[in-house]
């Protein structure tokens, strides 16, 4: 028992802490909450080529926890989700550039109807190219306000336009803003999708689950050097992520490694605070009024942390 126990540990330190990032507009000076320009975009790529780091698609993701192969920690994911035309007409080259492979999420709905701002599918057909297509939902709902059956009307509406413009269907699946609630990922879920992304800053490791991984923005200015060194809190939550009734966070409970016993918590409109844990444990009485309909919790050791997201429906 001790022997399997030791080749258990050693397995699991062969897994490090993967990043996947997401973008959305490119160059697009007027939507800026939603902006890389194309000179942060150049520095980004710069700083993952000088320092050693390998982008790699989320089809390598993919392959190694279906094989249960080491996630190396210097592997990076670049995710782009919408579909803007910023992307196929000033970042594509930039990706071409530097060999880098990406993931397009599709809003299929801004494309079948031709949306001014979105893609087309023949510019998708080419950006496939050089990298990959995902779904990004049909309508582009907010998904946590959503039934699981009108989740997956939409999702089966996603599945027709990928199948009649590009011929198959897609592998994976980013949340529309990111935002989910357990009834939504059962609905995803249930499509096979070997990856389903959501929006809440992190990293993946081995314990990470593929249905559930989370991705850091990278919009703005250059952040990326400091989102790169988070690291992965192993954290399963027992919070609900339903939105209380009464519109006040009443806890948080969640357990997390043994070894941790001081980290802090964070609440969107509230900043941080230090709190111990006991046994693996965290359990605190906060009776906080929730300030914003997307309210995000962390915990956080150092430069480890998780996250998750409370939405108003």
């Amino acid at each position: 028992m001790r022997k399997l126990l030791l080749l258990a540990l050693l397995s699991l330190s062969l897994w490090g802490d993967a990043h996947i990032f997401v973008f959305h507009r490119f160059g697009d000076a007027a939507h800026a909450a939603t902006n890389t320009s194309l000179e942060v975009l150049r520095a980004e790529f710069e700083y993952l080529k000088r320092n050693g780091y390998t982008v790699v698609s989320l089809a390598t993701l993919a392959e190694a926890y279906e094989k249960r192969q080491p996630i190396d920690p210097k592997w990076v994911v670049l995710t782009i989700d919408d579909s803007y035309r910023s992307f196929y007409e000033n970042a594509l080259p930039l990706f071409r550039e530097y060999g880098y492979p990406f993931t397009l999420f599709v809003y299929a709905e801004a494309t079948d109807r031709r949306y001014g701002d979105f893609m087309s599918w023949e510019e998708i057909r080419e950006a496939a190219r050089y990298g990959e297509i995902g779904a990004h939902s049909y309508g582009h709902g907010h998904m946590a306000s959503m039934d699981g059956e009108a989740v997956r009307e939409d999702t089966r509406r996603a599945f027709a336009s990928f199948e009649k413009e590009l011929g198959y269907r897609p592998r994976y699946f980013a949340y529309p803003y990111g935002e989910y609630k357990p009834e939504t990922r059962d609905a995803v879920a249930a499509f096979g999708f070997d990856l389903i992304l959501n929006q809440n800053s992190g990293a993946v490791d081995a314990q990470s689950d593929p249905l559930d991984l989370d991705r850091s923005a990278l919009t703005g200015g250059n952040t990326l050097a400091q989102k790169l060194k988070i690291r992965t809190l192993t954290t399963r939550w027992h919070t609900p992520t339903s939105w209380p009734r009464d519109g006040k966070l009443k806890t948080i409970h969640a357990t997390i490694p043994a070894n941790v016993t001081e980290l802090e918590y964070y609440v969107s409109g509230h900043g941080w605070q230090r709190i111990k844990a006991h046994d693996g444990t965290v359990r605190i009485a906060t009776d906080l009024p929730l300030k914003f309909r997307r309210t995000r919790i962390f915990l956080k050791q150092g430069v480890r942390q998780s996250s998750i997201i409370l939405v108003k429906e």
